[in-house]
């Protein structure tokens, strides 16, 4: 069983000065919830992801020897204006991943980032954002291991990205991701995520996801915050044991293509998890009016047409409708037509199922 040591680089085998890698790296949107966590980003639960395909970070690394080895050296621009107040959370990532990249305090670091949605959409950028940049140090890591094998390169990749954004690690590959140790998953880990490993059948693949941006403001209670209130909650026990049981069930859906089952697991995975934090205590509530609104649009659509779309939350107010590629026309005139009005200024992503990071510039 790979640990955490085996992570740990040892020495180089070239020298590299100066260099550049960029990669792009996608959003994902989890089917079963990952919330609650233990100590070093260790889910509490497995959970399982779609990757998508549009809404992705691009982030360049360039990094050049530096006389010194005390702490770290970067600067970090986001969308070419430099952001100090973006610094403190990378300072941060690189202190936790330091024992398994020890050389970067051999370099300066300048990361130049970007998001191809809006930053200020209500879309979770930490898990594509963390991703690219841990595909960059990897690339660094590899350019001073040129022997190192690809499973190694991505394992260690999604392993450094969950080290910066839990749900990080399911952005590094794609089109459906495991994370977090489960019985019938084999290689399933706690540390990263894995490719599903078994059939998926033909009609989910290129799976839609369109996302509804019903509140573009900052959410009022963070993530970080969120998983933590799971330490005491009162039915925390009862929720990880759900999310076991609803991957074992999702994993036969995926490999049958059985649309009733999958919708009925989707939907209540994502109210489950809001009810997760409506029963905290703290309490608190992400859910927007809107967004009760497109859920009831979206049942009586469903039941009226028998068209096979379903909705998905993270924590926050937007909506990921769900559906097949072959139903597409049929509800995005649906979206147009009845929901549109519920987003903020009629905001709204087209986006599917994507394959994971993607590399697409290496200078060095």
């Amino acid at each position: 069983m790979i640990s955490e040591k085996d992570f740990i680089f040892h020495s180089a085998t070239k020298d590299v000065a100066t260099g550049s890698f960029q990669w792009s790296a996608p959003s994902n949107i989890a089917l079963v919830k990952y919330w609650g966590k233990k100590e070093h980003q260790i889910p509490a639960n497995p959970s399982i992801s779609f990757t998508l395909n549009n809404c992705k970070t691009i982030t360049r690394l360039d990094f050049s020897k530096r006389p010194t080895t005390d702490g770290f050296s970067f600067e970090l621009w986001f969308e070419g204006k430099e952001r100090e107040d973006f610094k403190p959370k990378i300072q941060k990532f690189l202190e936790r991943i330091a024992m398994y990249c020890p050389y970067l305090k051999e370099y300066h670091l300048a990361i130049h980032t970007e998001n191809t949605f809006p930053h200020s959409s209500g879309i979770a950028s930490s898990a594509s954002g963390m991703a690219a940049l841990a595909m960059t140090i990897m690339s660094l890591e590899r350019a001073l291991q040129p022997d190192m094998t690809d499973a190694h390169f991505y394992q260690k990749a999604s392993f450094l990205a969950r080290l910066g954004s839990g749900s990080a690690c399911r952005s590094v590959k794609g089109s459906l991701v495991v994370w977090g140790n489960h019985a019938e998953i084999e290689g399933s880990s706690d540390l990263f995520g894995v490719a599903f490993p078994a059939a998926v059948h033909t009609v989910f693949q290129n799976y839609q996801d369109t996302i509804l941006l019903v509140d573009k403001g900052e959410k009022q209670v963070s993530s970080t915050v969120g998983h933590d209130l799971m330490h005491q909650h009162p039915f925390a026990e009862q929720r990880f044991s759900q999310a076991h049981h609803n991957l074992s069930a999702l994993k036969r859906v995926i490999e049958q293509g059985d649309l009733e089952q999958f919708i009925k697991i989707v939907e209540s995975e994502a109210l489950t998890l809001h009810a997760m934090m409506m029963t905290s205590m703290p309490y608190f509530i992400l859910m927007k009016p809107n967004t009760l609104e497109i859920i009831n649009k979206i049942w009586n659509y469903r039941n009226t047409t028998g068209i096979p779309v379903c909705f998905t939350l993270d924590a926050g107010a937007n909506v990921h409708i769900l559906y097949p590629e072959n139903v597409s026309g049929a509800v995005l005139q649906f979206i147009k037509d009845e929901l549109v009005g519920y987003c903020q200024n009629g905001h709204y992503i087209c986006d599917q199922i994507g394959l994971g990071s993607c590399i697409s510039t290496i200078e060095v």
